[in-house]
């Protein structure tokens, strides 16, 4: 894993038996990080609600057969007490969240009372169980206030949010940065022994997602389909990147907390390379190209609800702090994505699938 990974044996030595926690391990992004863990050797818990969708990563890959796995939203602090102080985890991984912008618009409260109020449970059930070491608190990359600028955002960019989802990640980033300082100081760190990071990334693709308007389960969707694939925004630009990648930061992340927490008990952003974000238009062309049998997109002239015109990360700390950077080019990224949902298509063994993807990704490095 970058400078701080040596061989392929040396993480599986650091992440063997350590006991960690995963909320949201049914979704997406906390499938695959559950998965990768387990394959690295660790001790995994997960704790969420029922998968989102139908189909879905969880149980396509069987995630269940290889975590423990624990239901229960983010939202009762009760039950997330229960889950953390019965297992006593080392390290901490907070993916439950609700995702999407557009439904962030259909229900905001629901927004800030998981993204916001989930967040602050987790931390204070971290701050009640005796034994962690390292949390780290999942956002996103639309956490900056976004005023248009043709740049990339720094970590210490102003925080702000059109959208109900972008403001609540905002408010979970103070609401971390409340309890590291109220809480988890790093003056104190002898006495509570608990080192917190945000990691902020990009537009994740991968295989296993479906839910709805995002723009890569929407395009497989339409292609599976034999659909014209309808496009909100064409002109618009995202940060896009494998799931693969900013897992892979997250758990540099965590290992650097572990080993340094005075250095690395901050925010990082998580982003491709400048050439890899790409517009709407370009990402859609090139998944039709790829799929082939007549795969097309159309503009949806429809009127929809604000979304931001131009979004990337500057992820230089990154690359120098933690020797994390991109092995994928977007356009590998692309191909890896459509040829898990092929294999899904075929009836192939999924969970053996993502593990080989997971492989061949260390392998890059």
């Amino acid at each position: 894993m970058g400078q701080r990974e040596g061989t392929v044996e040396d993480v599986v030595t650091r992440w063997r038996g350590r006991r960690v926690l995963v909320t949201g391990h049914t979704g997406f992004k906390g499938g695959w990080l559950a998965l990768w863990l387990k394959q690295l050797g660790a001790t995994v818990r997960g704790y969420a609600l029922e998968p989102d969708t139908e189909p879905n990563l969880f149980t396509v890959a069987r995630v269940g057969e290889a975590v423990e796995d624990v239901r229960g939203d983010v939202r009762d602090l009760a039950e997330l007490k229960r889950a953390l102080s019965g297992f006593r985890p080392e390290v901490v991984f907070h993916l439950a969240a609700q995702p999407l912008v557009r439904r962030s618009y259909a229900d905001p409260l629901e927004t800030f009372s998981t993204n916001v109020m989930g967040t602050a449970n987790l931390l204070e059930a971290v701050r009640e169980t005796p034994g962690v070491r390292a949390v780290v608190c999942v956002t996103t990359d639309k956490v900056y206030r976004n005023e248009g600028e043709d740049r990339a955002f720094i970590e210490t960019d102003a925080l702000g949010g059109h959208d109900p989802y972008a403001a609540s990640k905002a408010c979970a980033e103070i609401v971390t940065n409340a309890y590291r300082d109220s809480f988890f100081s790093l003056e104190k760190l002898a006495e509570h022994g608990v080192a917190v990071a945000t990691a902020r990334a990009g537009n994740v693709i991968g295989g296993g997602d479906w839910s709805r308007d995002r723009l890569i389960p929407d395009l497989v969707r339409g292609v599976m389909a034999g659909e014209a694939i309808l496009i909100r925004r064409p002109k618009a630009t995202r940060p896009w990147q494998h799931v693969l990648e900013p897992l892979h930061g997250y758990l540099l992340l965590a290992e650097g907390l572990l080993t340094e927490p005075a250095r690395f008990a901050r925010a990082f952003n998580f982003g491709p390379a400048e050439e890899d974000a790409w517009p709407v238009e370009r990402i859609a062309t090139k998944i039709a190209e790829l799929w082939g049998q007549g795969a097309r997109w159309v503009k949806d002239d429809a009127e929809h609800v604000h979304e931001d015109h131009y979004l990337r990360l500057d992820a230089s700390k990154a690359r120098s702090e933690l020797g994390w950077k991109p092995r994928l080019e977007i356009g590998q990224g692309l191909e890896w994505t459509l040829e898990w949902y092929r294999a899904w298509q075929s009836g192939a063994a999924m969970r053996e699938f993502t593990l080989k993807q997971m492989e061949a990704y260390e392998r890059l490095g």
